[in-house]
């Protein structure tokens, strides 16, 4: 009996541990086939980061260069108004030296006038006179003056009219067949300074 019991004990002790031992390979197995799937997934998480990673240095680096391009943009554009503004100021600094004493200039243009007037009225006198010869040298002089500083008479008398530089004041018939449409008698000189208009020439024009 005691025999029997025995043998049964070792069979049941047999039974355990061939489960256990069963159970153990299963486990082993299972741990495996994890192990094999997370060796797998590995590789791909690693591609993915470093495809990732790649994506954003090439947008890091688009922003970048449209970056850069803006900015070079703006500094052609900056650099193109900074030499419109140079050159325009060249001009204007240009035309105020050449235009900065017009008032004066012009307000001397009378007084040359009266000067002629005189000289005119002193036809009869003989050219000796001390009177004449002052008044002379002053108009000399006067016209000097004026040419030194590039104040020019506008040539009018018999040429074509020109309301760029003639001002009508009276139409009259011309004497001559060639001088219609043209400058019959200087009333008042005209006088320009660098080429710019100061005082228009008063004319009669034959029609």
């Amino acid at each position: 009996m005691a025999k029997e019991n025995r043998n049964k004990t070792s069979e049941k002790e047999k039974a355990v541990k061939n489960q256990a031992a069963e159970n153990e390979e299963k486990v082993t197995e299972e741990v495996g086939d994890e192990g094999v799937k997370e060796d797998n997934e590995e590789p791909r998480q690693k591609e993915e980061k470093k495809k990732n990673k790649k994506d954003k240095k090439e947008q890091k680096t688009e922003e970048l260069e449209a970056k850069l391009d803006e900015l070079s943009d703006k500094h052609l554009r900056l650099q193109a108004e900074f030499d419109n503004f140079r050159r325009r100021t060249i001009k204007e600094k240009t035309d105020l030296i050449k235009s900065g004493g017009e008032k004066v200039l012009s307000e001397i243009l009378p007084v040359i006038d009266d000067f002629e007037r005189a000289i005119h009225s002193m036809k009869e006198i003989p050219d000796d006179d001390a009177g004449k010869q002052g008044t002379l040298l002053i108009y000399s002089k006067f016209k000097d003056f004026l040419k030194q500083h590039n104040v020019k008479e506008i040539d009018a008398l018999h040429q074509d009219f020109d309301v760029d530089y003639h001002e009508a004041l009276t139409k009259i018939p011309a004497p001559e067949k060639k001088l219609k449409g043209k400058v019959v008698d200087v009333v008042q000189k005209g006088y320009t300074l660098n080429d710019k208009v100061i005082r228009f020439a008063k004319v009669v024009v034959g029609e």
